[in-house]
């Protein structure tokens, strides 16, 4: 019996073609190209970011001195996640407006049980996102507005250099491709587990699922921000990267593997790569932009052939 209701049809899973051998370039190009263009998850975040920005941030006057800006972080992000996580669970969840057939786990969601807040998974879930995740990030992110309206972080302008402003949106998914299987290998320590075992509840997940974890995972995971403290930046790529972060997570989760309409793919979402880490625990702690999982011996390509590893791998570690 497959442990899958659906597969995406380009199994095996490849890595980044930038870190193949050999070299290939036009795989490399149709690689980036794809994942922004024309239309995409990446190219939305960042023109939200740029409209959050513009229309739902503070000055950098403003953010010199603690203040109601900081509220105001706050409710624009509550909003954002609410409006984006309860649409997608209203679509592919609650109303099964798609149906079943690109859901990724047989298994329905939300579930019962003790092991959830309330014993309800949706409750928990939700609760630990609103109250713990977007607070968090909120948190972070007046962190470094007011360290940037302060001179303690490094601004760099449109003024400063177009190209390094442009630049650092496109290097925004790749530092978090990096942060991430580094914060999430240190989270799977017997010493930290504990606090990343409550997201792992989750083994059949949903949009909520994305940012439902233990405060203690949230202040790590939004810790991503204190490559603002080094990298020269805008308060722009501020509001994107965390955006990155935080709604990516709920895009990313939504055990769908994306729209379809008219019987094509209209839209990219669920990521098979890391509904297989949710199922399974000990493969795929990173993504498919920097190849840290297959150099370590963690990668899961979805075959059939990836799973025999996986069990092989692990029987041989028990011994």
């Amino acid at each position: 019996m497959s442990d899958w209701n659906h597969k995406p049809e380009d199994l095996p899973l490849q890595v980044n073609p930038l870190f193949q051998w050999p070299p290939k370039p036009l795989a490399v190009v149709r690689w980036y190209w794809e994942s922004w263009f024309p239309i995409s998850q990446n190219l939305g975040l960042v023109a939200l970011a740029c409209a959050a920005w513009a229309w739902a941030s503070p000055a950098l006057e403003t953010a010199v001195t603690p203040g109601p800006w900081i509220a105001g972080i706050l409710l624009r992000n509550l909003i954002l996640v609410t409006v984006l996580a309860q649409s997608l669970h209203v679509i592919f969840h609650a109303r099964a407006l798609q149906g079943g057939d690109h859901k990724y786990d047989p298994r329905p969601y939300p579930r019962k049980g003790r092991a959830f807040t309330f014993g309800d998974q949706y409750r928990d879930n939700v609760v630990w996102t609103l109250a713990s995740g977007v607070t968090i990030w909120s948190l972070w992110e007046a962190v470094i507005w007011w360290s940037m309206a302060n001179g303690l972080a490094p601004l760099w302008s449109w003024s400063d250099g177009a190209i390094w402003f442009v630049a650092v949106f496109f290097l925004i998914p790749i530092w978090e491709s990096f942060y991430f299987y580094w914060m999430h290998r240190l989270l799977h320590r017997p010493s930290l587990y504990r606090f990343h075992a409550l997201h792992h509840r989750n083994t059949d997940v949903g949009p909520w699922s994305g940012l439902s974890m233990h405060p203690v995972e949230h202040v790590m995971y939004f810790g991503t921000a204190l490559i603002h403290f080094v990298v020269p930046t805008h308060p722009v790529h501020l509001v994107a990267h965390l955006m990155f972060f935080g709604l990516y997570a709920i895009t990313t989760h939504t055990g769908f593997e994306g729209f379809w309409a008219a019987g094509r793919k209209r839209l990219h979402l669920g990521n098979f790569h890391h509904q297989m880490h949710h199922r399974y625990f000990e493969v795929n702690y990173g993504t498919l932009e920097l190849p840290w999982d297959k150099l370590f011996g963690t990668f899961h390509d979805g075959s059939d052939a990836g799973k025999r590893m996986m069990r092989t791998r692990l029987k041989f570690r028990k011994r």
